[in-house]
């Protein structure tokens, strides 16, 4: 199934910033391990703010809510999902 996601990021104003630069390690690196085995297929930053537009390509909505969750920036994030569904005019 695909997913359209929508990530806010709204780190605490007081965090340390050695503590935001680990966090934000560990997001990079978790996120790209899944890009590499294809269930993030697209990542998109939105201009301007600290936020991103994503595909999620994933068996249902338990896999992607356990992906979700399992970001290290995830108790900082406020996140939509829109289910994504083949439009009868797409050609590809």
């Amino acid at each position: 199934m695909l997913y359209l996601v929508r990530m806010d990021v709204r780190l605490p104003a007081d965090m340390p910033p050695a503590e935001a630069a680990e966090i934000k390690s560990r997001e990079k690196a978790y996120s790209q391990s899944l890009q590499r085995d294809g269930r993030w297929p697209h990542l998109w930053r939105v201009a301007g703010e600290y936020a991103n537009y994503s595909v999620f390509d994933v068996e249902g909505h338990d896999e992607l809510h356990e992906l979700l969750s399992s970001l290290p920036l995830f108790p900082y994030m406020d996140i939509d999902v829109t289910p994504l569904a083949r439009h009868p005019s797409a050609i590809a």
